[in-house]
């Protein structure tokens, strides 16, 4: 029914750990994804194998060695099997209200981005999948653990195929191209449907030891760049920007984005006289 894709870090330590949980997590969903794993970072292929899953080594990546969004997703959807195509952060783990969200959204939509809030959870140790309601025990711990991230933190899109076309060359794991990534879907013209209350996506915290300069590597000059590429402030979306919101029993359209945006706009004052020429761009462009 949908591929899943990932660019997981290095399997070392804790992070091979918690990689491994969530990685293996999706190859429990019902019904089974195909999965693909991208990178060659130390660890990935001999987990693909292990796991029965696809491996495809080479991303383009930048000076500093980050993998590019465009390259990435333009990769995904030239192996994927499926219509329907997911990336995830490969910290997640996934259950099977995922499968049942999803199936809501693809029975209702024909062109959609499904995204939603993540749950947090303190989790370093592998998780017994021989015990059948591991997933009932994970989901658990994280609601009591009771830390939802707000709706800026997106570890998770799965969109119909052709969404995500021409995206712009993003550094991944630097800021903001998941929030452009929302904005890129709905200017596509897709449903963004926000799952938040319906699943359970459970992050497993972790430090930012992947990086060699740490935190400081991850919000250095490839955060300035990606915020110079995707431009205008409102190309970044946030979860709250959805149209159409799930609950547990029903899908309601939300129409909180109208708010949102009259609200940062008021603290872009000046782009209210940038309006007019943007919108002769726009008529000239057309």
């Amino acid at each position: 029914m949908f591929t899943l894709f990932a660019m997981p870090k290095h399997f070392r330590g804790h992070f091979a750990t918690i990689q491994r949980n969530a990685i293996t997590s999706w190859t429990r969903l019902t019904p089974q994804p195909e999965i693909i794993l991208f990178g060659n970072e130390e660890g990935t292929e001999e987990l693909a194998r292990e796991l029965g899953l696809r491996h495809i080594p080479e991303v383009k990546r930048n000076e500093f060695g980050t993998p590019l969004l465009s390259d990435l997703f333009r990769q995904a959807e030239q192996h994927a099997s499926m219509p329907l195509l997911g990336y995830v952060n490969a910290d997640i783990i996934l259950t099977d209200d995922f499968s049942a969200a999803l199936n809501r959204v693809r029975s209702r939509y024909e062109k959609f981005m499904m995204v939603g809030r993540r749950w947090d959870l303190d989790w370093g140790q592998p998780i017994d999948f021989s015990q059948a309601d591991w997933g009932k025990s994970m989901r658990a711990r994280a609601l009591q653990a009771n830390h939802q991230r707000t709706a800026n933190f997106i570890d998770y899109f799965v969109y119909s195929r052709g969404v995500c076309d021409g995206i712009l060359p993003l550094a991944i794991g630097r800021y903001y191209w998941d929030n452009y990534l929302l904005w890129r879907g709905r200017s596509s013209g897709a449903e963004l449907v926000d799952v938040s209350a319906a699943v359970v996506a459970v992050h497993q915290n972790h430090d930012f030891s992947h990086h060699p300069q740490g935190v400081a590597g991850v919000t250095g000059p490839e955060r300035k760049r990606n915020r110079q590429l995707i431009g205008d402030w409102w190309h970044m979306y946030t979860i709250e920007d959805a149209t159409q919101v799930m609950t547990a029993d029903s899908m309601r359209p939300h129409r909180k984005h109208a708010w949102l945006m009259a609200k940062r706009l008021w603290s872009h004052p000046l782009t209210i006289f940038q309006l007019p020429w943007l919108a002769l761009k726009r008529v000239m462009g057309a």
